[in-house]
């Protein structure tokens, strides 16, 4: 590992070369570049989740931290390190004070593994505009959790507003597990529900996808039931014969109940943030399913046919004032050109 203090950008692209002629045998191949935007109080949890997700596709990890906006001086530290604490592959933390923190990207794009996809994660509140941010408009694939956000269902909707094909949200991807076992359950089933309910936590966005899945997927009302927890659980469909619910027991497991037919336990694990963000990286185009339940339920349509192409628009946070895109510094074309 190379840990350099006050460093260039220059120097840091220099010290992963080393880095990879020290390491030999243990340099592979790379099939992406996992870009993770964090703050520094975060930073521990977002590298345990980088080092699961990493583990299983194997990726350059480039950790950003922005500290100091204010800070009168810019100033970058960074760790490199191969094989080390953050796996097997290739890691960069870098740690940003002052003004280069709002131009990252000015460190991150020499990093980049070439020819390889770019994925950028944002593990705390992700710009209301994702065009703000470089480190997201060079990126192939853009991953959120609007779970973390003071407010998660307005975070959603914003989600919404600002969708461009390439992005994703985990709080989406807690629902595979669930929308998995509820396509099970009805492969031995004909006939169409006739209403479904879904009870879980007042501010969970999950619930509110799931309920835009449904509402896409069976083109019928779906009823919502609060409470004033977070978390998805059970959904009940009305048939005619009966009702099917799936409910969930424990962290483990859910009961699924179905007319006629005894009831059994099914697996249904929660899953670590590590583990939801490697599902995001299995997959690097599209993801439709996501932007028809996302239109679904906020009801802006046409969230697929959007160009998936940004275009920067250069935001000053320190003044809240905006370029428009016309005059933005870096374009969109950045996209095409760095995965």
């Amino acid at each position: 590992m190379t840990t350099l203090w006050d460093t260039t950008g220059t120097d840091v692209v220099k010290a992963l070369a080393a880095e990879r002629r020290s390491a030999g045998a243990l340099a592979f191949g790379l099939a992406l570049t996992l870009v993770v935007v964090v703050d520094e109080k975060h930073v521990s949890v977002a590298e345990s989740a980088a080092t699961t997700a990493a583990a299983a596709h194997p990726c350059r990890l480039l950790i950003v931290v922005r500290r100091q906006v204010d800070a009168s001086n810019s100033r970058l530290d960074a760790e490199v390190s191969i094989g080390g604490r953050l796996g097997p592959g290739e890691a960069v933390v870098m740690r940003m004070f002052g003004r280069l923190s709002l131009h990252a990207e000015s460190v991150v794009l020499p990093l980049l593994a070439p020819d390889a996809p770019v994925v950028t994660w944002w593990h705390d509140v992700p710009p209301d505009r994702i065009a703000y941010d470089p480190l997201g408009v060079f990126a192939d694939r853009r991953v959120t959790d609007a779970s973390v956000a003071e407010d998660p269902i307005a975070a959603l909707r914003q989600r919404a507003a600002d969708f461009a094909p390439g992005d994703t949200d985990l709080a989406w991807t807690r629902l595979t597990a669930w929308r998995t076992l509820i396509a099970a359950a009805f492969d031995s089933l004909i006939e169409k529900p006739r209403a479904v309910t879904i009870v879980g936590g007042d501010v969970d966005p999950s619930v509110r996808l799931l309920s835009g899945w449904f509402s896409d997927r069976l083109n019928l009302a779906v009823n919502l039931e609060t409470k004033a927890h977070r978390g998805l659980a059970e959904v009940r469909f009305d048939l005619d014969d009966g009702e099917l619910t799936v409910a969930r027991q424990d962290s483990r497991t859910a009961v699924l109940k179905r007319p006629g037919q005894p009831d059994r336990a099914v697996p249904l694990t929660e899953r670590g943030l590590g583990d939801l963000l490697a599902e995001e990286l299995r997959r690097l185009d599209h993801d439709g399913p996501y932007a028809d339940a996302l239109a679904a339920w906020s009801g802006i349509g046409g969230l697929a046919s959007r160009s998936p192409v940004r275009e920067h628009i250069w935001r000053d946070p320190m003044t809240g004032t905006a370029a428009s895109p016309a005059t933005a510094s870096t374009t969109g074309t950045i996209a095409g050109t760095a995965g």
